[in-house]
């Protein structure tokens, strides 16, 4: 029998194993493109049925495509356009179950079916978005919110 509890429990402590292995990664590292690579990679390796992750990063007023792992993406992005430039505009998480009924959203990846998107702020300032992206409907719940807001927050120390 499946249990909500252990499967809870289990995948918070997936988290906080990953935040510390993410933070070995980028003790020491200064650059911020190596650590926004790494990070993509690292996420993409960690993360069970997501199909996209990577960042976007704000240059003269819209996100331009950083490092990511996945198919080609969206080159550039303007502010309150799509799941990306709505999170950046607002600097607050989106969590989208089905990024087919957001209104704008920009489809990248005709697989993608849901989503998330962290914006990275650093003393106040946008800097960008981690996004990533799932062929799961509804893939994405609080445990992993939370969790991917402490990566972001952990990452923006190295950038």
């Amino acid at each position: 029998m499946f249990n909500v509890e252990n499967y809870t429990d289990n995948k918070q402590n997936n988290y906080d194993s990953a935040i510390k292995q993410l933070k070995a990664l980028l003790d020491g590292v200064e650059d911020r493109i190596a650590n926004l690579a790494n990070t993509a990679a690292f996420l993409n390796h960690f993360l069970d049925d997501i199909n996209w992750v990577g960042f976007y990063l704000l240059k003269n007023k819209q996100l331009i495509l950083g490092p990511f792992q996945g198919l080609p993406a969206c080159v550039e992005i303007p502010l309150n356009r799509g799941v990306c430039g709505t999170a950046a505009a607002n600097k607050e998480t989106l969590r989208i179950a089905n990024v087919h009924e957001f209104p704008g959203h920009i489809a990248c990846d005709a697989a993608s079916n849901s989503e998330i998107v962290i914006p990275i702020v650093k003393e106040k300032q946008l800097i960008g978005v981690l996004d990533i992206d799932s062929p799961v409907f509804d893939r994405f719940d609080k445990i992993d919110e939370e969790n991917l807001e402490k990566i972001v927050q952990l990452l923006t120390v190295y950038l």
